[in-house]
């Protein structure tokens, strides 16, 4: 994919970001419910979260695109494979006391809450919960995946709670609830999406950290400063080494205090299960034509179809067996520490591949022959990779992890006749209305933003 081609994909999603955020704006404004409010507020603080995490993106790659024009290309190391990131069963405990705050009797003190999940550019939110001391664990039920993610990942999980029994005055607008919320959001003029912009870099500069903070600045005067707000409860990071098939409890680092209205008493910790399915493991890596070395006879070769998956290089008699899924005839394991190499040394068959592993404590090399020197580079490559791949995933590899899918029964369809279909869809044609191209005000508001930026 070439740069302009992938600064145009970036530059699409930040344009969509931008309507939602608007869109979820016209929401909140018109919103007669606390439900609808929260739900408006929490989109609102997960727009703010995607557009820095994409301005971010695509500021690291106009600076890869200068570098490259200056002569400074960037690094050409070996990669490892991407992945898959699944986490579902997020289960966090509390610790309810007797306290003035907290009391067995009268009004139940409730707080909304919700998780906000970041992998890189790829963000994701729970549903909402509500709590109350009825409550001995906030459970969120989503099973959230992330892709073309890096055995080095980072998943920031973000805890945010907005108390539940703050005033929320439905007229707040007065009159600007009653304009037509069926009209284009593309009809915004650039001053309002620059105060998207502004007000999404607010809403993530408190700790450095994308999406951590109030879902507006206090002074912004748009609409995004109307309704309930979300403020950081808690957060942790997650990484490879916290992966495993099973449920696991994690450390929290807790980001308020009791005296804050939105407080919960936290333990301290989080429960999940966290998987991951690198790429290498699931798809099949190189097959072809190769020759199998049986026993120490140097003229004892077998021809043989082979297919790289997983942690075995299969070696079936043809191709014909491989696709009626008979039984191979030979078996060649493949694992984090196997080592490959190619000896040109012997007479007979001069491209020889050499794979050295460890099977019952003791090493066992198998010996493979191609028939050009193209396919030896190209089977010594495609080994010495997965290897590569396998060893960066670490325990991810050790066998094939199951990612849970999402339960069709949490489905939501949005009806056409819904109040958030018309803020965010753009008008169909017989409307007369035509919803412009963002894409000059995004490249405006972005050459501005870089220039502030050095």
């Amino acid at each position: 994919m070439s740069d302009n081609t992938q600064d145009e994909e970036v530059l699409k999603q930040i344009e969509r970001e931008v309507r939602m955020r608007e869109g979820a704006s016209k929401l909140l404004a018109a919103c007669t419910r606390r439900e609808q409010a929260l739900e408006a507020s929490k989109s609102l603080l997960t727009c703010n979260a995607r557009i820095l995490a994409l301005l971010s993106q695509l500021q690291k790659m106009r600076k890869a695109q200068i570098l490259q024009r200056v002569g400074r290309r960037p690094s050409e190391d070996v990669m490892p494979c991407s992945g898959k990131v699944s986490l579902s069963d997020l289960r966090i405990p509390l610790m309810w006391k007797d306290s003035e705050y907290f009391k067995n009797k009268g009004e139940l003190q409730r707080c909304a809450v919700f998780c906000l999940l970041q992998c890189g550019t790829e963000i994701h939110d729970t549903d909402l919960v509500m709590v109350d001391r009825t409550l001995t664990d906030i459970c969120f039920e989503d099973i959230i995946t992330f892709n073309e993610v890096g055995p080095e990942f980072q998943l920031r999980v973000e805890l945010y709670s907005s108390c539940a029994v703050e005033d929320f005055s439905p007229g707040a607008l007065g009159p600007r609830r009653g304009s037509r919320l069926g009209g284009s959001v593309g009809c915004s003029s650039g001053k309002k999406i620059r105060a998207a912009f502004e007000s999404a870099a607010v809403c993530g500069s408190s700790g450095g950290n994308v999406g951590s903070g109030s879902v507006s600045p206090p002074s912004s005067p748009d609409l995004s400063t109307l309704g309930p707000k979300f403020n950081l409860l808690a957060h942790t990071t997650l990484r490879i080494q916290h992966v495993q098939e099973g449920f696991k409890t994690h450390d929290l680092s807790l980001a308020a205090t009791e005296d804050n209205p939105f407080w919960l008493p936290l333990y301290g910790n989080m429960c999940c299960r966290l998987v991951a399915q690198p790429l290498c493991m699931i798809q099949p890596i190189i097959n072809g034509q190769l020759k199998v070395k049986l026993g120490e006879d140097l003229n004892c070769w077998e021809n043989a179809y082979g297919v790289l998956r997983g942690h075995s290089l299969l070696c079936y008699q043809s191709q014909e067996d491989l696709e009626s899924e008979d039984k191979t005839f030979v078996v060649i394991p493949i694992k984090k520490d196997t080592l490959v190499c190619v000896s040109e040394r012997d007479p007979v068959h001069c491209q020889n591949i050499y794979i050295s592993t460890q099977c019952q404590g003791e090493d066992v090399t198998y010996t493979l022959a191609t028939h050009t020197p193209e396919d030896t580079q190209r089977w010594t490559k495609a080994i010495w990779q997965h290897v590569f791949n396998m060893s960066h995933w670490k325990q991810c590899c050790d066998h094939l992890m199951k990612i849970e899918m999402p339960s069709s029964r949490k489905a939501i369809t949005v009806k056409q006749g819904s109040l958030y279909h018309e803020i965010v869809s753009p008008p169909s044609p017989r409307e007369g209305l035509v919803a412009p191209d963002l894409s000059v005000e995004i490249r405006t508001l972005l050459s501005s933003y870089y220039k502030e930026s050095y």
